[in-house]
């Protein structure tokens, strides 16, 4: 009888359970503040600006029409837009390239134990710190074609015999666009390799050497295999972000010389906002964003298949 009593009584002190019901009013009236601000700050932004890219609207004059695919028509046939197209896409793959292979050795080396090593983990970060408009005056004056300190450099090293017009030259000006942006962003690899390197068990290097494997065969055939989900998906982001570089190309060759630096972003804001070609400038950031969504989706596929043969 007194074990009886005992649980009846623990089953009245059992807390009910209140179904939830995602429809029910309450709820849904403390969610729409949050999905009101997502809607007005990506979702309406998105189809506004598809929808614009059906239209001729041009704020220069009273036309506003609609035309349906004529705008990717005359996209598809403008050679500047193909010339910026090449030429975003040769940066990103530089970049991202560069980028990868530069922080898997920074967050190789900061991965073993040293002296100091916070120290430098934390001065690493200083140059992806820094904004980018910074960045890009930082290294026009570096590769200033009469006083920089590179000419002065490399000409004291005599692989020069006069100057080079770094980022005014046509041959140079993208390559020095792509060192300052893998100046300033390779530390973000490095760091999220460094975050990918240390979920590996310390277990695996143990077991390594006791079987007699070398540094470059623990790191081939055990670091690599596991970090690779992890590289995969920081040369995604990098790649994405890469994609749409903007600020560091407007401020240091705004595009030019001979438009041998446009890019994507850069040829789109001047129709947006200085040609004031709505429809246009439209068109072309729909493609981006489409050639955005086909670069991660990509990468994703890459990334599931290489998760399945490791077993993850």
């Amino acid at each position: 009888m007194a074990i009886a009593k005992v649980q009846s009584h623990e089953t009245t002190l059992k807390p009910r359970k209140i179904p939830f019901n995602l429809w029910r009013p309450g709820p849904l009236v403390l969610l729409l503040p949050a999905l009101a601000s997502i809607g007005a700050v990506s979702i309406y932004p998105v189809l506004l600006g598809l929808w614009l890219s059906f239209r001729d609207t041009t704020l220069s004059s009273p036309t506003d029409t609609f035309i349906g695919l004529g705008n990717y028509f005359q996209l598809f046939s403008d050679s500047q837009f193909w010339n910026a197209w090449i030429h975003t896409i040769q940066f990103t793959t530089a970049s991202t390239l560069l980028e990868t292979l530069l922080g898997l050795m920074i967050a190789l080396v900061l991965s073993e134990r040293f002296r100091g090593r916070g120290i430098v983990r934390a001065a690493m970060l200083v140059p992806w710190a820094i904004p980018t408009v910074v960045t890009s005056k930082m290294f026009g004056w570096l590769f200033d074609g009469q006083n920089g300190v590179i000419n002065y450099l490399l000409r004291s090293l005599g692989l020069i015999q006069h100057n080079v017009d770094w980022y005014g030259s046509p041959d140079f000006a993208l390559g020095t666009i792509i060192i300052a942006d893998v100046w300033k962003t390779t530390p973000f690899m490095a760091l999220l390799l460094l975050a990918g390197l240390q979920t590996i068990p310390d277990s695996l290097a143990e077991a390594s050497v006791i079987d007699g494997a070398s540094a470059w065969q623990h790191f081939w055939h055990i670091r690599l295999p596991l970090l690779t989900p992890t590289l995969l998906i920081a040369s995604m982001f990098r790649a994405l972000d890469a994609f749409r570089i903007f600020d560091l190309v407007y401020v240091l060759t705004g595009g030019g010389p001979a438009d041998s630096t446009e890019v994507l972003s850069t040829f789109t804001y001047k129709h947006l906002f200085s040609a004031l070609q709505f429809g246009y400038g439209s068109a072309l950031s729909t493609v981006m964003f489409i050639t955005e969504i086909v670069i991660a989706v990509a990468f994703g596929v890459f990334l599931l298949r290489k998760m399945r043969e490791i077993g993850q």
